[in-house]
């Protein structure tokens, strides 16, 4: 049996298969241009909106998947000290690792902004379907009470 037998199940064509394409609905509902419809949103723009959604989800807010979030609501009320700035990149770490598939994290850097009672939150991953194009997003993480 050669290697090629190993993958003779309805999957397996002979030839590579298409990039998939990603896609969510744009939650601004903003009006497609030329329609009444919602515009949607599509590859890196898609999958960059998908990450900062994960990242302010906090555990339990989804319906019927409460492991589904990050938890870094828990550290923005914590002491900011350099080591709550490295809890906060692990559980983002891990955060994007366990739930978005379509991405493969480069690093996460937590500069905290003391006078702002915040924290700069820098992200480069990779999406897989652009795997040469780094991404760079950066998001502003701050309590509100």
């Amino acid at each position: 049996m050669g290697a090629k037998d190993a993958y003779t199940d309805g999957t397996y064509q002979g030839e590579e298969r298409a990039a998939q394409l990603y896609s969510d609905i744009d939650l601004f509902f903003g009006p497609k241009i030329g329609s009444k419809d919602i515009s949607k949103l599509t590859d890196i723009t898609a999958v960059r909106r998908s990450v900062r959604n994960l990242l302010l989800t906090n555990f339990y807010e989804k319906p019927f998947h409460p492991e589904i979030g990050s938890g870094v609501r828990d550290i923005l009320f914590e002491p900011m000290t350099p080591i709550s700035a490295y809890i906060l990149t692990m559980k983002i770490e891990v955060a994007i690792e366990n739930y978005e598939p379509r991405v493969r994290l480069v690093g996460v850097r937590a500069l905290p902004d003391i006078d702002n009672n915040s924290y700069n939150v820098t992200l480069e991953f990779y999406v897989v379907n652009a795997p040469t194009e780094l991404v760079n997003m950066e998001v502003l993480l701050e309590r509100l009470r």
